[in-house]
């Protein structure tokens, strides 16, 4: 590891010894995440992903008195907020600053003429939602991350929530954003209500994950709270039928707020019951109630031409009360060699089913359970998670297995033509494929990199850069 002193005594000398740390434990706690490698790692006392100092920024001018010491001593700079990331991309690779934006205060304003919000983007997401909620508006965007993120990272991260099929992901919901270049620079990206003025340049950032430039500031559209919602759970007879259905609900272009679909075996677990024996469906519809009702049935129809029954609203009521709920995959990783993993992709409706049957034969040697679901459906194709729960021996063990279930799935991926990512990013754990997913397009990558962050001191390391 390179020898940072002299960045790490003028950052004292700059921002104050408060808000510079070299302290081990401050160190070991910010190079880990949420993703369960490193949380198994964490645990085994391995920490791989250390910075030479943390960082506590609590206003806007710290970040671009940290960007101006790194430029000039090229010290690496990698940007944390809450680290909910299950995918490695808050973690240093060459050492250097964790830069924690976490402690910026907190404020947000509401425009509600253009019906947009305006946030800090250290704001949790889930305490905006909320308020928002009080006032009659929600963000249409809720991740199962929603209370442990923030807004600035999930334009960072190219984030999605549950209800995409109706809302959107953020690419869809954000209006404008600010954000410090590498260079220092502070820069207001906007396109309110559209703009034809060149490029979409608010795309530049958005899933960036932190090697562009830092995010300070975020316009995200609201929505009225819905007057009415009704919730239906569908029994499929295999999951060849609830795929066709999902994109006949797609090309239908009726545009439910939940659509997630559940092979067999999480199907026991979205349901709550071990001896459930078919695929299953949940369906959710928002709006005025003449527009519920009659989206209700039309989806009911097209359900029931695929041979799906209908079974009530229990089912998805039940997951609407939980859907923020990490226990399993916690709990299991809390245990001496337990682990579970969630891999989410995408791919087109042609060759999904196809991939689905692959996957599940290629993890099946490596967990216990390999459960996969369907969501966030568009005119092309559908996102797809994998979801591994196992026991091993110890923790050693559990790591290896781990490693072995990233490079299987990524390769099978690629063999397919799959994208290797639909909303949780690339980090620490899809950086070696970045450049073969990416393909040629990845020098655009490269090219925008040296022009906005040219020491490169902007986390190295991820999409392949």
């Amino acid at each position: 590891m390179l020898n940072y002193q002299n960045a790490i005594e003028e950052l004292r000398n700059t921002l104050g010894e408060e808000k510079v740390s070299t302290r081990l434990n401050d160190l070991e706690a910010s190079s880990h995440d949420t993703w369960p490698l490193m949380t198994k790692l964490n645990l085994l006392d391995q920490h791989p992903n250390k910075g030479d100092v943390y960082i506590t920024a609590i206003e806007e001018s710290d970040i671009t008195s940290v960007l101006a010491i790194a430029n000039e001593h090229k010290v690496p700079v990698t940007v944390r907020a809450l680290a909910s990331s299950v995918t490695g991309q808050p973690l240093p690779t060459k050492g250097g600053i964790v830069l924690d934006v976490s402690e910026l205060p907190a404020s947000y304003s509401v425009n509600e003429s253009n019906m947009t919000v305006t946030a800090t983007s250290s704001f949790n997401g889930g305490d905006l939602e909320d308020l928002l909620v009080e006032q009659g508006w929600t963000l249409g965007h809720s991740p199962q991350s929603l209370y442990r993120s923030t807004v600035g990272g999930w334009l960072a991260t190219l984030a999605t929530g549950q209800f995409s099929s109706l809302y959107g992901g953020i690419e869809d919901l954000v209006v404008g954003y600010d954000v410090i270049l590498a260079t220092g620079e502070k820069m207001s990206l906007k396109a309110n209500p559209r703009a034809a003025m060149g490029p979409d340049l608010r795309q530049v950032f958005l899933g960036s994950e932190g090697t562009l430039g830092v995010i300070t500031s975020v316009t995200l559209k609201i929505f009225r709270l819905p007057p009415a919602e009704a919730l239906m759970t569908y029994s499929v007879p295999t999951v060849k039928a609830g795929l066709d259905l999902m994109r006949e609900i797609s090309a239908s272009n009726i545009k439910p707020f939940l659509v997630r679909f559940y092979d067999t075996e999480e199907a026991k677990h979205a349901m709550g019951d071990t001896s459930f024996s078919t695929p299953v469906l949940f369906l959710g519809s928002r709006g005025l109630p003449e527009m519920v009702d009659a989206e209700q049935g039309a989806l009911n129809s097209i359900a029931t031409r695929f041979g799906a029954e209908a079974l009530g609203p229990e089912g998805v009521q039940g997951w609407m009360g939980r859907r923020y709920d990490f226990s399993t995959v916690e709990n299991l990783l809390a245990t001496k060699g337990g682990f579970g993993e969630t891999i989410e992709i995408a791919h087109n409706w042609d060759t999904i089913h196809e991939l689905w049957g692959a996957l599940k034969q290629a993890l099946g040697p490596l967990s216990d359970e390999v459960l996969s679901h369907f969501s966030h459906i568009y005119d092309q194709g559908t996102s797809m998670y994998m979801i591994l729960l196992s026991q091993t021996e110890n923790d050693e063990v559990a790591v290896e297995r781990l490693r072995e279930i990233w490079k299987t799935t990524m390769e099978v991926c690629i063999e397919y033509g799959a994208e290797l990512s639909h909303h949780h990013g690339g980090g620490l754990a899809r950086s070696p494929y970045s450049r073969r997913s990416i393909g040629e397009a990845h020098l655009i990558l490269q090219k925008m990199k040296t022009a906005l962050d040219p020491n490169g001191i902007l986390n190295p390391g991820k999409l392949g850069l």
